[in-house]
């Protein structure tokens, strides 16, 4: 087995994912990446310097593909697998009562079932690697809170969290570390979409309306401890942070945040 560390990591052709793989590969790791874009994998890898880099193409919904692709990354990378990071998802929002079908299904199918189907085929290859090795799952600031016109994609997201509390417990025996990204809204191509009904994107209305945008620069640090550290939620960004703080300590103040105005207003984001 390779002495080199490598880590996994899903959604890698842009946004978070890209961010990070460029920050572990400065630092020594062997970095795979997967996406369903190749050419958003080519351009991850043209910003990685050295040869210590994998890309393949991966739909996150497909379990057996989960297994192809990890199995051949842990080749690549010399029969090691130390961190798998379940980074990919998608957004759509709006009243749930309008919300398609085909949104709530594409919701559902990756934020969650992609993280399901990552985890099972992670253990193995991280069981290997134990102790150290970890998962590490995206969740969101929409998974402490729950926001208007996000319910799906909060459902996940809470899901997501859900499941990395379980398998903290489940995997404790085999040493395996499982924690929780919770980005609050982070400038990645998912918030440049334009907002339904407008002509505006999503973060110029996020910003319009005073809420926190952060650079995407300031998650692969926050990654990076997650991986060396010991707790279950790791925030980026001060809203998410003081919504997790606020969400365990008041949480009649949050629920009367959220019916009234939403996310975002300066009383419970500062």
């Amino acid at each position: 087995m390779s002495d080199r560390k490598s880590i996994f990591i899903t959604g890698g052709g842009s946004g978070i994912g890209r961010e990070v793989a460029i920050y572990f590969a400065k630092r020594g790791w062997f970095v795979g990446i997967a996406d369903i874009s190749d050419e958003g994998m080519q351009d991850t890898l043209g910003l990685i310097e050295g040869g210590f880099k994998y890309a393949h193409k991966l739909d996150v919904r497909d379990r057996a593909a989960w297994d192809e692709a990890l199995n051949a990354f842990s080749t690549a990378a010399g029969g090691r697998i130390d961190v798998v990071f379940n980074n990919a998802g998608i957004g759509h929002g709006g009243p749930i009562i309008e919300q398609p079908t085909n949104e709530v299904e594409a919701l559902l199918d990756v934020n969650l079932k992609g993280v399901i189907y990552g985890a099972q085929a992670a253990h193995p290859h991280l069981k290997k690697t134990a102790p150290g090795s970890a998962l590490i799952n995206t969740a969101s600031l929409a998974g402490i809170i729950g926001a208007p016109n996000l319910s799906v994609y909060c459902a996940t997201k809470w899901a997501v969290r859900g499941l990395t509390n379980s398998l903290d417990a489940e995997w404790a025996e085999d040493g395996i570390k499982v924690a929780s990204l919770c980005p609050g809204f982070i400038d990645t191509p998912i918030i440049e979409q334009t907002a339904e009904g407008t002509n505006q994107s999503v973060k110029e209305q996020l910003v319009d309306a005073g809420v926190e945008v952060n650079p995407v620069s300031i998650v692969p640090e926050v990654v990076w401890n997650a991986v060396h550290g010991d707790k279950l939620d790791y925030t980026v960004g001060k809203m998410a942070k003081r919504l997790l703080f606020l969400s365990r300590w008041m949480p009649g103040r949050v629920r009367k945040e959220m019916r009234t105005n939403g996310i975002g207003t300066e009383d419970i984001a500062t």
